[in-house]
């Protein structure tokens, strides 16, 4: 039994260490210092470019569950909120919210802190906050839905949440946007019409 025990704990330990290290192999560019978290966000060396993947995204809400669990909620709220905090990179942001719906930090739409939006709908009447919540709720969870892209000109596109939860009274999420097939690029199979 204390073998199994043994292995189980080493196993553990060696995921974490990758994941983390996972962090540590982005390449050099322009460093953000952060604010003197005790926990720095492990992935400051460069945004992730626009289209992110959603590797990327996981890896992203992961290390801001870590940070929130690390420096605790009123600190994690705040850096999360920032516009031009460590949280917001290229076009993946973290939003957070309690279990009742309300909204506690969204760097993209301040004006939505404090306001509760479990009953808001998507384009497609999707209830997609109280399917996020409702995906946090067994740890962490993935929910498909429309949404405004505010980095391309507020566009109305799907989108693709992972959310994780940070603790019994709240949880924290990013997405990632499905990109529009592009029909001026042409097939590289097709014959010209001559």
């Amino acid at each position: 039994m204390h073998s199994n025990l043994f292995r189980g704990t080493l196993v553990c330990s060696l995921l974490v260490i990758l994941l983390l290290a996972a962090g540590c192999t982005q390449p050099s560019g322009p460093t953000q210092i952060p604010v003197t978290p005790s926990v720095a966000p492990s992935l400051t060396a460069e945004p992730f470019p626009q289209g992110s993947s959603k590797e990327a995204m996981v890896a992203f809400v992961k290390e801001a569950s870590a940070y929130a669990k690390a420096n605790g909620r009123e600190k994690a709220l705040a850096e999360f909120s920032d516009p031009k905090g460590s949280f917001f990179r290229g076009d993946l942001y973290i939003y957070a919210y309690d279990y009742s719906g309300l909204t506690i930090a969204h760097p993209v739409n301040p004006e939505k802190i404090g306001v509760n939006r479990l009953e808001e709908r998507d384009a497609d009447g999707k209830l997609f906050i109280r399917e996020l919540m409702d995906a946090s709720t067994d740890g962490t969870g993935f929910v498909e839905y429309t949404y405004i892209n505010p980095t391309q000109n507020n566009r109305v596109e799907k989108k693709l949440g992972y959310v994780e939860q940070v603790d019994e009274d709240w949880w924290l999420g990013s997405g990632i946007y499905y990109r529009p097939v592009d029909q001026s690029v042409p097939d590289p199979d097709a014959t010209p019409d001559e």
